[in-house]
């Protein structure tokens, strides 16, 4: 609980909320003979709220994260981890100990779909996120750190778009691009 103290308002209701919930399906599990299983989502839950805890004290202290520290970071806020030990509580018998085990040692299938999922969500999020009081995103500690422009950020995510012309014009215009550099 100490750590959710530390927790802006808004992040400290939900927090309290789920660990209601947590506490709600202890008690249901608990007359089913698996409330063993709840232990992985709630170690989850607990990385989470330290890692959110961390973005804020960044936020806070103007600090902006270098790629690989807001990555490292961020993977764990991405919430994959949580959300997928959270949605094997209610599998039955095909979640055993093992696959909480398994899903708890972070395979490479469950690091690679939180990198997709963060990086997506700072693409489409960082110019809004720039306007406010916000730990810098991922592209914007890559373009710090890289030296990249925005314009080459523009390019590359216009060509990471599904778009209406065929990716052979995309790559036509990139292309030139590239024999004008």
């Amino acid at each position: 609980m100490k750590e959710i103290d530390k927790l802006p308002d808004y992040m400290k209701i939900l927090c309290r909320t789920l660990l209601n919930l947590y506490k709600e399906l202890e008690e249901e599990m608990a007359k089913q003979g698996i409330s063993h299983r709840l232990y992985y989502s709630q170690e989850a839950f607990k990385e989470i709220v330290m890692s959110y805890d961390i973005e804020s004290n960044w936020c806070n202290e103007g600090y902006e994260a270098t790629f690989d520290e807001y990555m490292g970071n961020g993977l764990i806020t991405g919430g994959q981890l949580l959300l997928g030990l959270s949605s094997l509580l209610g599998m039955g018998e095909v979640a055993t100990v093992e696959a909480f085990e398994w899903m708890q040692s972070k395979p490479k299938v469950l690091v690679a779909a939180n990198i997709i999922g963060r990086l997506l969500n700072d693409i489409a999020s960082h110019e809004e996120e720039d306007q406010r009081a916000h730990v810098a995103t991922g592209v914007k500690c890559y373009l710090k750190d890289y030296g990249v422009s925005k314009e080459e950020k523009d390019i590359n995510q216009e060509c990471l778009r599904p778009t209406p012309v065929p990716m052979a014009i995309l790559m036509r215009v990139l292309n030139l691009t590239r024999f004008l550099e």
